[in-house]
């Protein structure tokens, strides 16, 4: 490669870099943790979000995520109130 394809191709990648941490910055302000039991089974999944509302409901899913499968099943999962829900970090 000659020099000046160097430089565009590492302004390309600087400018990339920059886009990628301005728009996930503000996502890691609430971490949380909840924990699901169904059907006899039970998983912990932690998610992070802007909102703790965002989090939780992020957890939750990924949590039932493991638990279930099929729509009907994930939808009685995610309506289940989680056995523990745990903020781990919060703006």
């Amino acid at each position: 490669m000659k020099k000046p394809a160097v430089w565009i191709v590492a302004a390309f990648a600087i400018a990339f870099g920059l886009m990628m941490f301005t728009s996930f910055r503000g996502v890691t302000g609430h971490r949380v943790e909840a924990c699901i039991e169904f059907e006899g089974r039970e998983s912990c999944r932690t998610a992070s979000a802007s909102t703790r509302q965002q989090a939780e409901r992020t957890a939750i899913d990924n949590a039932c995520a493991q638990l279930t499968s099929g729509m009907t099943n994930s939808i009685a999962c995610q309506n289940t109130p989680p056995k523990s829900l745990r903020v781990l970090t919060a703006e």
